[in-house]
């Protein structure tokens, strides 16, 4: 996960981002640092993964307005806020916000990994999930419209008899296109097509 995820770092105080940067690239991450909220924003290129660590209180954006900005452009960042003059009332509005964790300078090393690694975590198996349902989308795309109506009856528990019935077509045309269907969809058996339906949102769980 290291490898491929950068580590944003945004404090106003210069040995903040030194000593953040050097621990953080002792544990493996790459690491960017910012003097503000503001430049890293202006600077933010599309599609980057990673985690940002940023002071609560800064100068212009603060780490809270921060998570705030980031949730309207809709990007996906996770962000573990720290600061030096923590109490109960900014950890909750930091989490409402959306923000990921809150640490309490002195921050202790291991407490921020463990943190990021957690966001990674998260992080990574958003993106997996979401691959897999482009995917599953795709798969969904490729079927006939005759194809599509069978595969709503099929997961809303409709036997082939009970779908050659209402179709007005035979069982065996019906059994046909249950296995096409199923090829299709990569789904080796009906109780894998209920779930794909229900990802796909044309069942409810």
């Amino acid at each position: 996960m290291t490898r491929t995820a950068t580590i944003f770092v945004i404090d106003d105080q210069e040995s903040v981002r030194h000593s953040l940067g050097e621990m953080l690239g002792v544990f493996g991450f790459a690491v960017e640092t910012f003097a503000s909220a503001d430049d890293f924003l202006a600077t933010l290129e599309p599609g980057r993964i990673g985690v940002i660590v940023a002071d609560v209180k800064m100068p212009g954006t603060d780490g809270i307005a921060l998570v705030r900005e980031l949730a309207r452009r809709a990007i996906r960042l996770p962000v573990v806020l720290i600061s030096g003059h923590a109490d109960v009332a900014m950890a909750v509005a930091a989490i409402k916000a959306g923000a990921d964790d809150f640490i309490e300078k002195p921050i202790d090393d291991t407490a921020l990994v463990a943190a990021i690694n957690r966001a990674l975590a998260r992080t990574f198996e958003e993106f997996a999930a979401q691959r897999a349902k482009e995917s599953l989308a795709v798969r969904f795309g490729r079927l006939t419209p005759r194809q599509v109506e069978i595969f709503d009856l099929v997961v809303e528990g409709y036997t082939s008899h009970a779908i050659a019935a209402k179709l007005a077509i035979s069982t065996r045309t019906v059994e046909s296109y249950r296995a096409e269907i199923m090829d299709k969809m990569e789904a080796e058996s009906v109780a894998v097509l209920v779930r794909q339906a229900i990802r796909l949102g044309r069942l409810a769980p």
